[in-house]
């Protein structure tokens, strides 16, 4: 008989429904192979046919920790191109070396970590480098374009599956796994949820990753958000993939939930649907699935539900009908793209006209990032690289630039007369400046086959870089850091600081006459032994006190090379490992002292300076005496060549400002004030004068703006207006439309981006922009009706070249839909939906669902606006939950009509009881609470 070959399994067949093939092979999945799918690294069934799967690939801005990539700008860098169509081509090209990648490493996952749409709200927030803009607009277009690129062109298939980090109101490292955010209804819709809601409507977004923070008191990873909004933003079956180790924060650090099998079966309930965490050991997750399946908490369709979502995103990929995407790596095409990319992130800040600069002028490159390409934690390893010294070398020749890093050169003298010594390994590790290629990518922190520092009478004079704060790095001449591994030697073993704990930072203490150089990573000080250099052991020898030698100061290089040339750019900034960073919040808009006194230093010896800042977030800089400046975000591989060609006006600079600058850290908000309208946060709300604001951004040539017009047609506003180039360069410019409403009942945005357009127009062109803005865009959130609303009235249209810069204004007129008062007789008062507050912090009312109130601090003031009370209540009813305290009410600022006082603790902070009182109001009027003690204040309602 002839044996026929088994058919084919219905989840095979690519002409069946998405939904029968995902059926299908959920109904051929065992209990325990579906429990075994919800950890990040899903194991393969191999009776099926069905792969091991895993979830998680970083590609922020490139494909990082897979080894050589192209390095694109950082993600603050691709906003301030504020070019999506750029941004997507990034995308495409960065899915495209994914998938080459993949071909040759199946640990190169498709599941992609990326974008961040977090919005850039407090500029001293750690991860900035990693959002794109404060803005919600801005933001969803940036990554709309990007995740377009990233899920590729294929009419059914996806090239890569991206999901969005870091749902929701996640801007601190500071406690970033205990503290709380505290958003008000008003700021969740219309700041908050919008960036994420915006690009998964667009269409191109797989799923979404919650952060590590609470929300109103509740975990992001038990956030009713996932099921109340997400879901319903999209048809598609959407991934939740946990952060890193947060499932276990919910019991361990949180202490949200008592066991590890109610925190899996809530966090699975809610919504989550990966389990990052454990590292590659599923284990540990399994056993708590099953654990809560045993006990209830779950149910096998529970898990199901999480599955079939994985399930989607898998097919949506092609993995079950063998499809491959030949992808494309390091190709011609991605390195200009690289260049282009870092020449539009290019910002000029200011420019008294000595920019650009002639081709024959001498000019001294200085500062500590003037030779140095920066990686950041989520970069891949560089391929191709220049740095500001080098590109200015390739663009103007080397005979005519100079350079001066600017570092202390430091001998480390002991009480017995000798110095801290590098011995030699043979290997060489300098750099030629203008030469391909990074260092040795061997050399690396934590290497042990490097002999450790020693001591002798002559010693080794070392580079000191401060990078503030305290923080130092150390440098042997052959540019190897100095470094300690898990063995705590002190070895110059180290091509660069880095690492999740970076081993490479000192401080030095003053300590009796001389300082104790500790160790950062360690936190234990160095000691000099007889066999070494090596960081003291809790309990062991006496830490070694170290006499600092100054051979030479930074600032007399500085002085030096910028004396002799025509020109002096400064390059000064961050490294995105240090002092701000994930993990590490930073504690001040300045730059470090040791860059304030170089830039000094420059300055005095040459009024002609330049100064650009290479870094992942605003500073605040004194720009009176500099004719120039600019800034950009660490710029990838070619961040060298395109600021030289921007400095030599190959380039007209046309990046713009995705953030506001602020002038003082006085200008600035609590890290953790997360109510952008009642602290008047970003430059929709800010009220001070920025040091430079949102959208600006300079050119080398002059733009000209006419014709603005604006009028209703059906469910949009379709404005337009004209752009000229008046000036005699070739440059991009970047029009901006903002909204401001006139008169509003609320506050509102004293400006807001509608949309915005980047052209290119050569001398004397024209072109004539045009944009449809929906009637929603014009709509806030209406806590009265707990919904959006369009105010009727007049709104100011303003176009422009930044959120200061505006060059035409028009109104147009919109019906909307008028105000009506709270009908808190029927409906009552939900204690979150205040339209002011002082001192309150929302909590959650339960554990599921739900908001609450609570004062941060000795009271809290709420005001609801237009309560209206009919002909008249003679009752009010609050639910408190606490230990104790008073609800007093009081009418437009009278006298207290009524105070209601918990007196006797209830058994928990979920369990509510009811306080009632007499109480008499009529008519529509302006509700008042004060709520004091350690209660929660959930509802108010009202009786007649």
């Amino acid at each position: 008989m002839t044996a026929h070959p088994p058919p084919t399994p219905p989840f095979r067949d690519p002409d069946l429904p998405l939904a029968k093939r995902i059926d299908d092979l959920l109904s051929r999945l065992t209990r325990d192979e579906k429990i075994s799918f919800l950890h990040q690294f899903a194991p393969a069934v191999d009776r099926l046919g069905v792969a091991a799967f895993r979830t998680g690939q970083e590609a922020l801005h490139g494909v990082a920790w897979m080894g050589p990539a192209t390095v694109f700008p950082q993600a603050v860098g691709l906003g301030a191109t504020w070019n999506p169509e750029l941004v997507r081509r990034v995308g495409d090209a960065v899915s495209r070396e994914i998938r080459a990648m993949r071909a040759r490493d199946e640990r190169v996952g498709l599941n992609v970590w990326a974008p961040t749409v977090n919005l850039l709200r407090h500029p001293l927030w750690g991860r900035n480098e990693e959002g794109y803009s404060e803005d919600p607009r801005l933001t969803s277009a940036i990554a709309t374009a990007y995740t377009r690129g990233l899920r590729g062109d294929h009419p059914e298939y996806w090239r890569t599956a991206p999901v969005l980090k870091h749902w929701l109101a996640h801007n601190n490292e500071t406690n970033r796994d205990t503290s709380s955010s505290s958003v008000r209804p008003r700021v969740l819709h219309e700041y908050d949820l919008r960036a994420f809601r915006d690009t998964v409507e667009a269409g191109a977004v797989a799923g979404v990753m919650p952060a590590y923070n609470l929300v109103n008191g509740r975990p992001n990873h038990v956030s009713p958000y996932l099921r109340e909004q997400l879901r319903t933003w999209t048809d598609e079956d959407l991934l939740v993939c946990s952060d890193a180790g947060a499932p276990s924060n919910l019991v361990d650090s949180e202490h949200y939930f008592d066991t590890h099998e109610e925190a899996t079966a809530a966090a699975l309930l809610a919504g989550v649907d990966s389990f990052t965490d454990h590292g590659t050991d599923g284990s540990k997750i399994t056993a708590r699935v099953r654990g809560a399946l045993e006990r209830g908490l779950l149910t096998e369709a529970d898990v199901d539900t999480a599955v079939r979502r994985q399930l989607s995103v898998r097919f949506r990929l092609g993995e079950f009908d063998g499809y491959e995407e030949a992808g494309a790596f390091d190709t011609p095409e991605h390195r200009a793209l690289a260049r282009e990319a870092a020449e539009q992130a290019i910002v000029l800040l200011k420019n008294d006209g000595l920019l650009p600069l002639a081709p024959d002028t001498r000019i001294a490159v200085v500062g500590l990032l003037a030779d140095e390409c920066k990686l950041d934690w989520y970069s891949g390893t560089l391929i191709h690289r220049r740095t500001p010294l080098e590109g200015l070398c390739e663009r103007f020749g080397a005979e005519r630039v100079s350079f001066a890093e600017g570092v202390d050169r430091v001998r480390l003298r002991t009480p017995e007369g000798t110095c801290l010594r590098v011995p030699e390994t043979g290997d060489a590790h300098d750099r030629v400046p203008g030469a391909e290629g990074a260092l040795d990518p061997a050399l690396l922190a934590g290497r042990t086959d490097l002999p450790p520092l020693t001591a002798d009478a002559t010693g080794t004079e070392l580079a000191l870089i401060d990078w503030g704060d305290g923080v130092l790095t150390l440098r042997a001449p052959d540019g190897r850091y100095l470094s300690v591994a898990d063995d705590g030697w002190v070895r110059a073993s180290a091509d660069q600081p880095g690492g999740w704990v970076v081993q490479e930072t000192f401080r030095l203490e003053p300590h009796g006459n001389g300082h104790l150089l500790r160790h950062l990573g360690t936190g234990r000080p160095v000691c000099v032994a007889a066999d070494g250099v090596k960081v003291a052991a809790p309990e062991g020898t006496d830490p070694t006190v170290f006499e600092l030698e100054v051979a030479e100061r930074g600032e007399d290089a500085v002085s030096r090379a910028a004396s002799g040339a025509d020109v002096v750019v400064v390059v000064a900034g961050n490294d995105p490992h240090l002092n701000g960073r994930e993990t590490e919040d930073r504690t001040t808009l300045r730059l470090p002292a040791h860059q304030r006194r170089l830039l000094r230093a420059a300055r005095a010896a040459n009024p002609r300076t330049v100064l650009a800042l290479v870094s992942a977030y605003p500073y605040a800089v004194d720009p009176a005496a500099l004719p120039a400046v600019l800034w950009t975000a660490h710029g990838g591989q070619a961040a060298g060549t395109a600021l030289a060609r921007v400095l030599a006006g190959d380039v007209s600079p046309a990046g713009r400002l995705p953030q506001t600058w602020y002038a003082d850290d006085g200008d600035l908000p609590d890290l953790l004030d997360y109510d952008v309208i009642g602290s008047r946060q970003t430059y929709q709300y800010f009220e001070g004068t920025p040091l430079f604001p949102f959208g600006h951004g300079l050119s080398y040539t002059r733009f000209g703006y006419a014709g603005l017009t604006a009028r209703a047609e059906g469910e949009a506003v379709r404005v337009t207006f004209t752009v000229t180039n008046t000036g005699g360069t070739a440059a991009d410019e970047v029009a901006q439309l903002y909204v401001r409403p006139a008169g509003p009942s609320v506050v509102r945005p004293r400006r807001a981006l509608l949309g915005h357009a980047r052209i290119t127009l050569a001398p004397g062109g024209s072109e004539e922009l045009s944009f449809e803005v929906p009637l929603p865009a014009f709509a806030f959130w209406d806590v009265a009706r707990d919904g959006w609303r369009v105010e009727p009235g007049p709104y100011e249209l303003l176009a422009g070249a930044s959120s200061e810069d505006i060059r035409l204004r028009t109104t147009v007129t919109l019906a909307g839909e008028p105000a009506a008062p709270r009908p808190v007789v029927a409906r009552g008062l939900d204690a979150a939906g205040f339209d002011e507050q002082r001192g309150a912090e929302i909590v959650d009312r339960g554990k599921v669902s739900g908001d609450a109130v609570t004062p941060s601090g000795e009271a809290a003031e709420l005001l609801y606006q237009a309560c209206d009370f009919g002909p008249g209540v003679t009752g009010v009813t609050v639910e408190v939950a606490g230990t104790g305290g008073t609800v007093a009410l009081s009418l437009d600022g009278g006298p207290a009509l009524a105070t209601l006082t918990l007196t006797t603790p209830t058994s928990g902070p979920y369990d509510y009881t009811r306080l009632t009182a007499a109480c008499a109001a009529e008519g529509v009027r302006d509700l008042r609470l004060e709520v004091r003690g350690p209660l929660r204040l959930a509802h108010v309602g009202f009786s007649g």
